[in-house]
């Protein structure tokens, strides 16, 4: 397949893996309604934690997550390495904004954790490691989050190809914009702590 075509194909394999809403479905089959109705209105496994079913939780995490390493390891497998950060955006744009869900979706933690994990698993271990220190230090999800995503990219262009650090980067700055409402909360020291509140 020819690079334009492999970039485009990419992309939409990418978007519709990630467009897979396993938050909002596996709350919904639980029998706990629309969890976008309740905490910070998304999709993500840190809102499902909030209906106070830490199984839930963990099963959002790990199946958002895998969205991010499928199609990052589909798109390579298929189209090559640069079509595979391609992918990894696209999975990340497609949990945020799922067309199923008229583009609620979650704000594209887990899912860009396991597209890094596919990309470079260097480069996730440290982007881990970073993840709870912060979060262990600061007891905020978000501090957390936003620490590993900012680790993320640099990490990915020491030990990863340019194309994968791009990607990363890129999706650290999309993340990171999902997550305003979360930073506007810490400037203001009213985000509330793991466990509690939205």
């Amino acid at each position: 397949m020819e690079g334009g075509l492999a970039t485009g194909a990419a992309a939409v394999l990418g978007f519709l893996l990630g467009s897979v809403p396993f938050g909002f479905l596996l709350t919904r089959a639980a029998g706990l309604g629309d969890i976008r109705a309740i905490g910070s209105g998304s999709t993500g496994a840190t809102n499902v934690l909030r209906t106070g079913r830490k199984g839930l939780a963990a099963a959002t995490l790990l199946l958002d997550a895998a969205k991010g390493v499928l199609a990052v390891a589909l798109a390579s497998w298929l189209f090559g390495p640069a079509a595979a950060a391609v992918a990894a955006v696209a999975a990340v744009v497609g949990h945020c904004h799922p067309p199923w869900l008229a583009g609620r979706g979650g704000k594209g933690v887990a899912t860009a954790a396991g597209a890094l994990l596919a990309l470079s698993w260097p480069a996730f271990l440290i982007a881990a490691a970073v993840w709870l220190g912060a979060a262990l230090a600061s007891r905020i999800s978000s501090v957390g989050a936003l620490a590993a995503l900012a680790a993320a990219p640099v990490a990915a262009f020491v030990f990863a190809p340019a194309a994968a650090g791009i990607a990363l980067l890129a999706i650290a700055a999309f993340v990171a914009w999902r997550h305003k409402a979360n930073i506007q909360r810490l400037l203001a020291g009213t985000e509330p702590r793991i466990g509690q509140g939205k």
